[in-house]
């Protein structure tokens, strides 16, 4: 009995590793076709195109590292990127996954390489991306007369359009707050940040209804949406970095706010900034409460960020949420096919599916 599960283990295991291939070998190709047709609709539309992270660069790298514009270096143990010698920008910043994502029919990363000019006696050789190179030189409007480098459309035509996705003030992120409604003094302030895919609705839905009135005379609570997410900016020319995510919480809550000492609260991705925010603030943060930090252990040898997206989405078919990780992952096309479908029109879709849920319940009750 044991062999014989054994065997069609082995054989699921085969089933789906066979399946796999062909189907991500043919989202490959649909990602190349993809990628034509959506350069040439934001040509149509927009008059431009940015630059993705799917297309071949060592030709707009080296030109770009050519042009003197960008320096690549090696100070300190660190990895810096300089243009015009007013803005730097670490490496370590960017994660590697962004380009270099190797598709199944290539097998191989197609990846360009920027050297830095032979006057910098700590200069190194690095691999980055064109699409990271262009949207850099695009954030500190290098040839801000040339209509390559002019600061990206948002939203763009791809992007919903509505009030609660593109917010009047950018320079913040919005902030659900609630505290004693006299505005008194109060004992503690508690920050709570949300994962991947949500927003500040995972604690106003949730905890925030069911925390004791008593608390609220005590505490002031504080619910972000992250840069990207809910009711804050989605600037089109942001990398969305650990660090932007940090200045943008500090900005938002911490400065505007006058908070001194704070609690912390985070979900999944929010954890990675809690921890963040706690390495900036030690002496600020109270106690950290960290539900579901996505933690992956590294073997030994392996490049952490690659065996995470490995981990995360590992190119199967199955088990579903694998296939979806994956597709979000390694197909920046195809994801924006997904996202124009459901999140452009998001406001469709939560009528249809608060109709659907008023036709349940009276279905239920009749």
């Amino acid at each position: 009995m044991a062999a014989a599960r054994s065997a069609l283990a082995c054989a699921g295991r085969a089933a789906n590793e066979a399946v796999s291939f062909v189907v991500f070998m043919v989202l490959d190709v649909v990602e190349v076709l993809l990628c034509v047709v959506y350069k040439v609709a934001d040509y149509m539309l927009e008059g431009a195109w940015r630059p993705c992270y799917c297309s071949s660069s060592s030709t707009a790298s080296a030109a770009a590292a050519a042009s003197g514009k960008i320096v690549v270096s090696e100070r300190g143990g660190s990895k810096v990127v300089s243009m015009l010698s007013s803005t730097k920008l670490h490496l370590e910043d960017i994660s590697d996954t962004l380009y270099t994502r190797p598709s199944v029919l290539s097998g191989t990363s197609r990846r360009g390489v920027v050297r830095a000019p032979p006057t910098h006696a700590s200069a190194t050789t690095l691999t980055v991306h064109s699409a990271i190179v262009q949207m850099l030189q695009g954030k500190v409007g290098v040839d801000g007369e040339d209509k390559q480098h002019r600061p990206y459309r948002s939203p763009r035509w791809s992007d919903c359009h509505c009030a609660n996705c593109n917010p009047v003030d950018t320079s913040r992120l919005f902030v659900h707050v609630e505290g004693p409604p006299d505005g008194a003094a109060t004992e503690d302030d508690v920050l709570f940040i949300h994962g991947f895919i949500s927003s500040s609705g995972f604690w106003t839905e949730t905890v925030l209804p069911n925390v004791s009135p008593e608390a609220h005379l005590r505490r002031r609570l504080f619910a972000v949406d992250l840069l990207g997410f809910g009711r804050s900016p989605k600037p089109a020319d942001s990398l969305y970095t650990l660090r932007e995510h940090v200045e943008m919480i500090e900005r938002s809550v911490i400065e505007r706010y006058g908070v001194k000492s704070f609690h912390i609260v985070a979900h999944s991705l929010g954890t990675v900034l809690a921890l963040a925010l706690a390495v900036k603030y030690p002496a600020a943060v109270r106690s950290l409460t960290l539900v579901a930090p996505p933690y992956f252990p590294v073997p030994r040898g392996e490049v952490g960020t690659q065996y995470v997206l490995r981990t995360v989405a590992p190119r199967r078919v199955w088990p579903a949420i694998a296939f979806g990780a994956s597709v979000a992952c390694w197909y920046e096309h195809l994801s924006r096919t997904v996202s124009i479908v459901l999140s452009k029109h998001h406001r469709l879709w939560e009528l249809a599916f608060r109709l659907f849920t008023l036709y349940s319940i009276n279905h239920q009750w009749n």
